[in-house]
């Protein structure tokens, strides 16, 4: 069994309505399931959210200790595909094994380890079909001219604990997307557990007829086979609280008297306009849309920015600060390879040879960012805390041993920065490697993709901005400055800072100018401490009046 750390580790408990210490039912073990996607479309950023919510718990349980058994499925037959694949003239699974197929890059693209199990609907027909003669058989379901209803039973003689998840009556069910009102039913909050088959649909055999299983059924039938009736934590989005999640409390308790689910687990949705993002409403944005023009890494981050449990509203410029956060965090990482790179003899002596300590702040700030790390996540996964606080204090940290580096220094003085760069960096890879922030590509490489990405949302090419860099150049040495400063400003209007070092002008993707201001963030510090976005630096207008001064 492998060594746990964090004994600590609190988690909200949707069924208890209260942070409760997480004690797994196997010592050093985890069984967890998530609701998967319905696949008949691309994803949209709702899932987005879900998955990487999901994904921050099964990595922080890894980076504790815990040996960790991850199940995701795919519903992979369900009205909604059928429709879609009759518009489209394409086999329902034919359609649905494409939409999974692309589900999976989405999630490999943000960064998300893929679960150790991916069951589909489609391939569990047995385990379904025994589960609703179970539930039969304990004679809380019955057939109706080829459907099968679960009974919640008539009051006062109710199914045990029906609601106690949402917190809602019987009575107070309702109708839902994928439950329709019948006749047929004893009573009109009983849901299907299988549904016979329609003229030219997919159907499997059954004990009550050609068919197919209704909604709620699927997971309670995953779940147990993957992880059996008793597993502690079962996570999704809030909208399945009710009915799914409740009905497959009701499912799985009738199969089985002792089946039960320590933790229950919601995300908070992801808004447009303060509405629901769905693909019902239409409201919504697919990650392929995002990813498009931004990085998959900042659409993670900006996803993690609001803790799982909150709601959080989709911005164009919430996410262009994610995207500016990231750059700056890849943009420090590179620096302090390259730093230590060039100092190869003396990182050696660090390494080998005599060894020199880190410097006293680097490492307290190393003790602070382990400290903060382990409080908030094991705080319920409070990740927002995580990006905005320690982490930055040890970014800017780097960033400041790394403008020291610069100075003539004393070979001990010296090697003890290289030392702190060197520890500090772990200990901000490590954090970055838990939140799934961590790429795979090298920190060049992923600088590269954002500047692409950056071009791409500014409708510009590299040359287009070169050009510019020129005109202002030539701009500034006939002491146009007002001139140069208009460049300047479009290329900040666009996502795209000048950076004057020495004697050469860079650029940079930023914040376009005017998106802070709706969004009152801060935003991270260079290695000389000035702001990164273009609009807070000394305008050439600006230097023109200091030109003149001197000139008096």
């Amino acid at each position: 069994m492998a060594e746990v750390r964090g004994s600590d580790f609190q988690i909200y408990n949707t069924m208890t309505k209260q942070k409760e210490k997480f004690v797994p039912l196997v010592p050093g073990k985890v069984a967890m399931y998530v609701c998967g996607v319905t696949s008949y479309d691309f994803s949209h950023i709702g899932h987005a959210r879900a998955y990487v919510a999901f994904d921050v718990l099964f990595r922080y349980l890894k980076h504790l200790g815990y040996e960790v058994k991850y199940v995701r499925n795919f519903t992979d037959v369900d009205d909604k595909i059928i429709k879609r694949a009759n518009e489209l003239g394409e086999d329902p699974l034919a359609l649905s094994g494409r939409f999974c197929q692309e589900f999976l890059i989405d999630m490999a693209d943000l960064q998300c380890l893929p679960p150790n199990e991916q069951p589909r609907v489609s391939d569990h027909m047995d385990q379904i079909r025994d589960m609703i003669s179970k539930i039969i058989d304990n004679n809380w379901a019955y057939p109706v001219d080829g459907d099968v209803y679960f009974s919640v039973g008539i009051p006062p003689n109710n199914f045990p604990n029906y609601g106690r998840l949402s917190g809602r009556k019987p009575e107070d069910n309702r109708a839902g997307e994928r439950i329709a009102i019948d006749s047929r039913k004893r009573n009109p909050a009983d849901f299907a557990l299988w549904k016979a088959a329609k003229p030219g649909e997919i159907s499997w055999e059954s004990p009550w007829g050609p068919g197919r299983p209704g909604w709620h059924i699927e997971c309670s039938a995953m779940s147990a086979t993957y992880l059996t009736e008793k597993f502690d934590i079962h996570g999704g989005g809030m909208d399945l609280i009710f009915p799914h999640h409740e009905n497959e409390i009701a499912q799985s308790s009738a199969a089985c008297p002792n089946s039960n689910i320590t933790y229950w687990m919601h995300n908070g949705f992801v808004t447009a306009n303060d509405e629901k993002m769905s693909k019902s409403v239409g409201n919504f944005f697919t990650i392929r849309e995002v990813t498009k023009l931004y990085h998959p890494l900042a659409l993670r981050h900006f996803l993690m920015g609001t803790h799982y449990r909150s709601p959080v509203n989709y911005s164009i410029s919430q996410i262009e600060i994610s995207s500016e956060s990231i750059f700056y965090i890849y943009q420090t990482l590179e620096d302090c390879e390259s730093a230590v790179a060039q100092e190869k003899d003396v990182a050696a002596s660090v390494s080998g040879g005599k060894k020199y300590p880190s410097t006293a702040d680097a490492q307290k700030c190393i003790t602070d960012l382990k400290t903060h790390f382990e409080k908030k996540m094991s705080d319920d996964l409070h990740t927002p805390s995580i990006l905005n606080d320690a982490l930055q204090e040890a970014l800017r940290l780097l960033n400041k041993i790394l403008s020291m580096l610069k100075k003539k220094l004393q070979k001990p003085q010296k090697l003890s920065y290289i030392q702190s760069l060197v520890e500090l960096e772990k200990e901000v890879r490590d954090v970055l490697d838990v939140l799934g922030l961590l790429s795979s590509s090298t920190y060049t490489e992923v600088l590269k993709q954002l500047k692409e990405k950056a071009l791409k949302r500014a409708e510009l090419s590299e040359e287009d901005i070169l050009q510019r860099i020129e005109e202002r150049a030539l701009a500034r040495k006939n002491k146009d400055f007002l001139r140069g400063d208009q460049i300047r400003s479009y290329l900040t209007s666009k996502g795209i800072a000048l950076m004057d070092v020495g004697k050469d002008t860079i650029w940079r993707p930023c914040v376009p100018a005017g998106a802070e201001e709706d969004n009152p963030t801060q935003i991270p510090v260079n290695a000389s401490g000035a702001q990164l976005p273009g609009p807070t630096d000394t305008s050439d207008s600006q230097l023109s009046k200091s030109a003149a001064v001197l000139t008096l």
